[in-house]
């Protein structure tokens, strides 16, 4: 008898969940303030390969501004550094540091993009006012205001 008790309350209580319904309410939370990153990648232009200084220019152009995304992202998403030390006797006998950035980056924009000398610098600028819109057009993320049942 006990047992049948048991059971029969709990299948009750199972059937009643999908009775009892419910309305959520939800309200879109906004930040206070939104930062501007800015970074600058750099690039030689005579080390780069290629036949011509214009095909030397072009690479430089990309490489400076993959290098400025780079920046853009170790600021977003960290840096993640691996470090090791063989120690003996004492001495320090090799001493490694590895380092990885990972990210995406959306919404940045291209400020500048020049030469100077041997060096083509590309600066660009990343609102993230921007990315919050971006973000908020896809993901929607919201806190709940309140919960009625019914």
């Amino acid at each position: 008898m006990v047992k049948f008790c048991v059971v029969a309350t709990g299948l009750s209580l199972a059937g009643c969940s999908s009775i009892i319904d419910k309305h959520v309410e939800y309200s879109y939370v906004k930040p206070d303030s939104y930062p501007v990153l800015k970074a600058v990648g750099y690039a030689p232009l005579s080390s780069q390969p290629g036949s011509s200084d214009t095909e030397k220019m072009l690479m430089a152009i990309k490489v400076s501004k993959l290098e400025a995304y780079r920046e853009l992202a170790e600021q977003v998403y960290g840096h993640r550094l691996s470090a090791s030390t063989t120690v003996q006797g004492a001495i320090a006998q090799n001493d490694g540091l590895r380092s990885q950035v990972q990210g995406l980056i959306r919404g940045a924009k291209v400020m500048k993009s020049y030469a100077v000398g041997d060096i083509y610098t590309t600066e660009l600028e990343l609102d993230m006012k921007r990315v919050h819109d971006l973000y908020i057009g896809e993901v929607k993320p919201r806190k709940v205001e309140r919960v009625t049942y019914y």
